[in-house]
């Protein structure tokens, strides 16, 4: 009998009672503002408007208590990361995969299944190969 493929879903985020604090959302949004240096493509990449991808960013800065992003020089030149929200979303990346990959490996150990990591990309499920 063939070993069965079971998908290992994973969701991780932080909140405070302000709201949340930080998740591969803003992550995902922040990486997109620093590839394209605008955060009015950074929310079209999303499938979001400029509005909601603002509001996230100002609700995200107000929970954490720090700028997340500035304006990038004139009002055509965008938006850049700041310091601090850079760190942050190194850090956030590597804290996931870091919990993914402990996750995957204790998986494998306890289930009887051939255990594979679902991984979230823009938002949406794609199942990812052995």
């Amino acid at each position: 009998m063939a070993k069965r493929t079971c998908v290992m879903h994973l969701h991780l985020w932080l909140e405070t009672e302000k709201g949340l604090f930080f998740g591969p959302g803003r992550a995902e949004l922040l990486d997109l503002i620093e590839r394209f240096g605008s955060l009015r493509k950074a929310a079209e990449e999303l499938g979001m408007s400029y509005r909601a991808a603002w509001g996230k960013i100002k609700k995200t800065e107000e929970v954490l208590g720090f700028k997340l992003i500035d304006k990038a020089g004139s009002y055509k030149e965008g938006y850049r990361l700041t310091d601090t929200g850079r760190a942050m979303r190194k850090k956030f990346t590597q804290w996931r995969r870091d919990v993914e990959e402990y996750a995957l490996k204790e998986a494998r150990e306890i289930f009887t299944c051939d255990v594979i990591m679902c991984k979230e990309e823009s938002h949406s499920r794609v199942k990812v190969d052995k």
